[in-house]
């Protein structure tokens, strides 16, 4: 029998990325926030949808500089919020022209 190191290892980054790609298809066009602790495995990831109050949220079993990479990879400008005050990172869909 031979064990492939890391193998189980790809087939969570894989659930994980495809679990966010879901997230990200139900609101496309959202605007989305991100935060977590420094180094920590998990993000908390948020959308608000546009005309409504409360916002949605997934914790992604990602670092946050892997979640920053991957929103990227989807479409997405991340940048930190113009207010000093907040540590999350922000993330616009960029237009497609």
């Amino acid at each position: 029998m031979f064990w492939r190191k890391g193998s189980s290892e790809e087939k969570d980054k894989s659930n994980t990325e495809d679990a966010l790609k879901e997230f990200i298809k139900k609101a496309p066009k959202a605007t989305y926030t991100f935060d977590s602790e420094r180094g920590a495995p998990v993000s908390e990831l948020c959308r608000q949808p546009d005309g409504s109050v409360s916002k949605e949220c997934r914790m992604i079993h990602m670092q946050s500089t892997r979640l920053f990479e991957a929103m990227q990879d989807l479409g997405f400008y991340c940048a930190l919020p113009l207010n000093p005050g907040k540590t999350h990172m922000e993330c616009v869909p960029i237009p497609k022209i």
